[in-house]
């Protein structure tokens, strides 16, 4: 894949004009990673941004106080990228990249990326416009709690075929049904049977073979259907429990830098304490108080 093409896939680059993406893919650096290196840490300097070429790398936050133990935040793939923040400021990277397979990575610095933005205005305004929808799609995404009834979303949004397959497997999984169809059938062999003038489907009763023949006919497709769209609540759901469970990791590990923070805040002040307290101050006060206390005459 050529490398204009790869950066028009890019959200953030994909109004530029045909040159533009031109003159910017003649900036990307080829950079490959062994199965297992870092791309980045977090917490390392970041200036510039990465898209796979080839392989796959895994963006993920590391536990505090453990090596191995991660929070995996999304695998990325040939045509998707990356670090893409660190265009636009100095600060350290937030989460850490490492390369799962060997790969081979296209990086686009800061300063190639200002002097592009500096040479071309029409440049600059399209990729302040598309900071702009992310900002905006952002503030909605913050607007919404992760937890919601997938579930619920799913069926709210269902066509009136859809609905109506949902009723006609649910009817056809209950016992409503099996009343009602060997009630039908009964009541169907009687009245040939005990009607002759008005008999119109006599003994083996071919009519209603064939009534029962178009019925599981259309049963098949129905519970197909609606096994279908069981499968898409599933998925909803499970993204929605990922979402949560991600927001919750995320929160925790957050949280548990912070408690650590203050735990090493607590010990540097106790350290304070400790050393500013010697014990020769400690006899000193106590000597001044004690002298302080008044002493009653013997009687």
């Amino acid at each position: 894949m050529r490398h204009a093409a790869l950066i028009a896939q890019i959200p953030l680059f994909s109004s530029l004009s045909s040159d533009d993406r031109d003159t910017l893919a003649s900036r990307l650096t080829e950079r490959t990673f062994a199965t297992g290196s870092a791309v980045f840490r977090k917490g390392d300097e970041g200036a510039s941004m990465f898209l796979v070429l080839r392989g796959a790398v895994q963006i993920y936050l590391p536990v505090e106080g453990s090596d191995e133990a991660s929070v995996v935040l999304t695998r990325l793939h040939a045509g998707q990228y990356f670090g893409e923040l660190a265009l636009f400021d100095d600060k350290p990277r937030s989460a850490s990249a490492g390369a799962l397979d060997d790969t081979s990575l296209l990086e686009l610095t800061r300063d190639d990326f200002v002097d592009l933005v500096a040479h071309s205005k029409t440049a600059a305004l399209t990729i302040l416009r598309e900071m702009a929808e992310r900002l905006r799609e952002t503030n909605a995404l913050l607007g919404h709690r992760a937890a919601k009834d997938a579930v619920k979303e799913v069926e709210d949004n269902l066509t009136w075929p859809q609905k109506v397959a949902e009723r006609v497997a649910e009817l056809n999984g209950s016992w409503s049904f099996i009343l009602l169809l060997a009630g039908l059938t009964s009541a169907w062999a009687l009245f040939n049977q005990l009607v002759p003038r008005l008999s119109f489907d006599p003994y083996p009763y071919t009519f209603y073979n064939l009534l029962l023949g178009v019925l599981v006919a259309l049963q098949g497709p129905l519970i197909v259907m609606t096994q279908n769209r069981q499968s898409t609540k599933d998925r909803a759901q499970a993204e929605t429990d990922f979402n949560v469970n991600l927001k919750n990791e995320v929160g925790i590990e957050r949280l548990g830098v912070e408690v650590g923070a203050h735990r090493a805040e607590t010990a540097r002040r106790l350290d304070v304490i400790e050393n500013a307290v010697r014990p020769e101050v400690l006899v000193r006060l106590l000597t001044e108080a004690l002298a302080k206390v008044p002493v009653e005459p013997a009687s």
